[in-house]
């Protein structure tokens, strides 16, 4: 795709203010790295006064790649919503909205009944836990069933909840996501970030869109003046809610289907391509 077709409507008729941005599929590259012109176009972009806001699922822990390319503010929103950290402030936890214990307890139990063979994980603010059989996971932590994982009294005692992680080995991604929905919606929002049928969860009410309209109202700043990118599922509701919003051109049908715009793929630097518009247009 050429700079010139990666665009599918005119650039915001108002002036933005602040870009928000998924991470993994949308700013990084396959390589998880951040390329040089992307680098360039979001430094220049906080110099012409837009805020730069990284929102992505990962946890804090996993925010170290990208920590010196938010200047100012330096806050970063993380794991779907339930955390901000400040990224100059060594990952420190600025906010926490947490999936209360007893409605993971729940979905649990809903998980195992409607979909025979899920494995869990969890994320805490403190740390990951996982169960043996699940197999995705990238960071040390104790391993035990879900069900000690998530006691009142264990490991992480009175340490907030962040995320459930549910794996099914056979199920499709997004079969696995509609079923979760339709049988466990009243204890978490699920939603889900890779190809493969992992679903994540946050509490009640808790998602990218939720957690930056909250912090884009502390600091006057309205939806539509947002420009937000995406590529996956769990971006819908931040896409939907900013006044103009990109699909990367790898983006799953849902978010393609959910943007007023498109752009190149995360290869070819389309966060980066529509930024440079955007100051050039200022």
């Amino acid at each position: 795709m050429t700079d010139a077709a990666a665009f599918s409507a005119s650039l915001p008729a108002s002036r933005p203010r602040l870009i928000a941005t998924d991470l993994d599929g949308t700013l990084l590259r396959d390589d998880k790295t951040v390329s040089a012109r992307t680098v360039a176009a979001l430094a220049a972009a906080e110099e012409a006064g837009l805020a730069v806001v990284f929102v992505t699922g990962r946890p804090a822990r996993w925010m170290g790649l990208v920590a010196e390319h938010v200047h100012g503010h330096g806050m970063a929103i993380c794991a779907n919503g339930a955390a901000v950290v400040d990224l100059h402030r060594g990952l420190e936890l600025a906010e926490v909205c947490p999936l209360p214990l007893p409605d993971a307890l729940a979905i649990v139990g809903v998980l195992h009944t409607i979909a025979p063979g899920t494995s869990f994980a969890v994320e805490f603010t403190g740390g990951f836990g996982r169960e043996a059989a699940y197999p995705l996971h990238r960071a040390a932590g104790p391993i035990a069933p879900v069900h000690k994982l998530l006691a009142e009294d264990g490991e992480r005692a009175g340490d907030p909840l962040l995320k459930l992680l549910a794996y099914h080995p056979t199920l499709g991604a997004d079969e696995f996501l509609h079923a979760a929905r339709a049988g466990a919606a009243e204890h978490g929002e699920f939603t889900r970030s890779t190809t493969s049928a992992l679903l994540e969860v946050s509490g009640r009410g808790v998602s990218k869109a939720s957690t930056l309209e909250r912090y884009c109202a502390a600091r006057g700043i309205a939806a539509e003046e947002v420009v937000a990118f995406g590529d996956m599922p769990n971006d819908i509701e931040m896409l939907t809610w900013a006044g103009r919003s990109y699909a990367m051109a790898n983006a799953h049908p849902a978010v393609l289907a959910a943007t007023t715009d498109r752009t190149a793929g995360n290869e070819e630097d389309g966060v980066a391509l529509v930024i440079e518009q955007l100051l050039h247009g200022l």
